[in-house]
């Protein structure tokens, strides 16, 4: 049975672990970053990368084809090692999302560039270390230590999907600090969400409470 109702395009330290907590209080289950193995019995399948698993599916005729043992997709991105895989940043991938599944909402959690860039910057060699040193879209290898390069491609990115979605009212660009956040995301989805605030805070953010990832 098709699952997957929700999936967010948002980039990491944009609040997409708060984004997955909300919605899994609210009676979902959410796939963040990994596919838990407690949550299937697939072999091969738990412990795997979110991004990798829609990148399979892709290349099967359905990005959703192993992930519809949940019901929205939170971070969706990996850098680490060798491995590279932005879905939210790659046009062809979520145009195949939008026809496979024309029900499906998306959601862009969005915090202002130069936060997201500093909590970028401080969270595990992010934005020193393996930005620079990825191949991700839109931020070739090379660039990406410097505020001003993680700026310019967070920007880029959220222009990106502007440009893709328009008017679609299954698109909702979602500034995670917005007073109404809680009641705006609500109403997208048609969804209760008894639980809001701030999770995988940085330690030492500017403004503390902000670093949500």
């Amino acid at each position: 049975m098709k699952r997957v109702k929700c999936v967010n395009l948002g980039l990491p330290k944009t609040g997409t672990t708060s984004f997955a907590f909300a919605l899994e209080k609210a009676g979902w289950r959410v796939a963040d970053h990994k596919v838990r193995r407690i949550h299937t019995r697939e072999p091969g399948l738990g412990g795997t990368f979110v991004g990798r698993q829609l990148y399979n599916g892709y290349f099967e005729g359905d990005p959703f084809k192993y992930l519809d043992i949940y019901d929205a997709l939170s971070e969706i991105s990996v850098l680490k090692g060798d491995t590279s895989l932005w879905p939210q940043c790659d046009y062809a991938l979520i145009k195949a999302m939008r026809l496979a599944r024309p029900d499906v909402l998306f959601v862009a959690t969005l915090r202002p560039a130069s936060e997201t860039s500093d909590s970028m910057r401080r969270w595990n060699n992010l934005g020193t270390d393996r930005l620079p040193t990825g191949a991700i879209p839109g931020l070739p290898m090379g660039y990406g230590e410097s505020d001003a390069d993680r700026v310019r491609w967070i920007e880029g990115h959220y222009d990106m999907l502007r440009d893709i979605f328009g008017d679609d009212p299954r698109y909702l660009e979602l500034p995670m600090s917005a007073k109404d956040a809680r009641q705006r995301l609500s109403s997208h989805l048609g969804l209760d969400l008894p639980w809001w605030g701030k999770m995988n805070v940085n330690s030492g953010a500017k403004g503390a409470s902000r670093g949500a990832a």
